[in-house]
């Protein structure tokens, strides 16, 4: 019990705050073979044919075919560094955000893995505890789920991509709400917040910002019905996975472009902050995950309290479950999926 208590009071290490510094230090590479790399994945996935029957590993990085059990999709797999490749450029190409390739592969150097280097690369996941309908964004977790609605013959499925959200004192806002626009080269008009702070640095904006390389938005945006509030691209996408907006939601140039064309007006938009996750494979085996320590949770004890709850009425003589191994999990707040039996 005691390390449930520590858990309570255990800070979250900001990754985030390492943005501005590790942006300035990374080093340049000749990008042509890791572009074609990423136009050769985005060809494959703009080509790809749900089919009916297909295997989960025909699927394209970060689409699954729904359980028939339990509410756990992907799997955790190790690939090599070549010489090029920063952390940053794995994650990219394997459907990760710079938190979660960090979380996974503490000891290897965000810049120069160094060829030859095996990475974690942590594919699996908890589907969120909401309706699997339209768009769930998981706000702790810094990942957004696409239920697409399937046509006649397709199987159901979801999409996940990694996102980068708003940084303190910008938060993204939580509930429900839908699509209601889409923008194909958007044009950006800083918000005055941020005109009021240019300001004050000397270096006021432009009034409007048009479409090209300099534009936040990236090519395409996907207005939401909250005033200001937009899922978008970015020029910016070493930032995806971080805390880093203004609170909007960006993802991916190829993520943004592949969903963009698919998400009808009207989607329902789920945003949730869910730091702790329950998870069950197809066997029944429970999972857990979490992200930050309970004291930063709203309503965190009473999570906890309703999980511990679900988990004792899944115990049975055959298969109990490590307590101890669940509060480690709460302690270290890594985000990493741990089995609980």
């Amino acid at each position: 019990m005691s390390l449930l208590l520590n858990a309570l009071s255990r800070p979250l290490r900001p990754l985030s705050s390492l943005l501005p510094h590790a942006l300035a230090m990374r080093p340049h590479f000749s990008g042509n073979h890791r572009v074609g790399r990423r136009v050769t994945a985005m060809l494959a996935i703009g080509c790809f044919a749900l089919a009916a029957q297909a295997e989960e590993s025909e699927w394209p990085k970060g689409h699954y075919p729904l359980p028939d059990s339990g509410n756990m999709v992907g799997e955790v797999y190790r690939v090599q560094a070549e010489y090029e490749d920063t952390l940053v450029d794995i994650a990219r190409d394997h459907n990760v955000g710079y938190e979660e390739i960090i979380r996974a592969n503490p000891d290897v150097s965000i810049w120069v893995p160094g060829e030859g280097t095996e990475v974690v690369i942590p594919g699996q996941h908890i589907l969120p505890d909401a309706e699997r309908s339209g768009i769930v964004i998981n706000l702790a977790e810094l990942r957004l789920y696409y239920y697409p609605e399937p046509a006649e013959g397709e199987v159901a499925h979801v999409e996940t991509y990694p996102i980068g959200i708003g940084r303190d004192g910008y938060n993204t806002p939580l509930g429900t709400t839908e699509t209601t626009m889409r923008l194909k080269d958007p044009a950006w008009y800083p918000p005055e917040s941020m005109r009021e702070e240019a300001a004050a640095e000397g270096e006021p904006p432009p009034d409007v910002v048009p479409p090209g390389p300099d534009n936040p938005l990236g090519e395409y945006a996907i207005l939401l019905d909250i005033p200001g509030y937009l899922i978008h691209g970015t020029n910016q996408p070493d930032g995806i996975g971080m805390r880093a907006s203004r609170g909007c939601i960006r993802m991916y140039p190829e993520d943004i472009e592949s969903i963009f064309g698919r998400v009808p007006e009207g989607t329902r938009v789920n945003i949730i902050d869910a730091p702790i996750k329950l998870g069950f494979d197809d066997q029944g085996a429970p999972y857990l995950q979490a992200f930050a320590a309970l004291d930063e949770q709203e309503n965190g004890m009473d999570t906890l309290l309703g999980m511990l709850s679900e988990l004792k009425q899944q115990q049975t003589g055959e298969q109990s479950v490590d307590f101890e191994r669940f509060s480690q999990t709460l302690e270290s707040s890594d985000g990493e999926i741990v089995p609980l039996i």
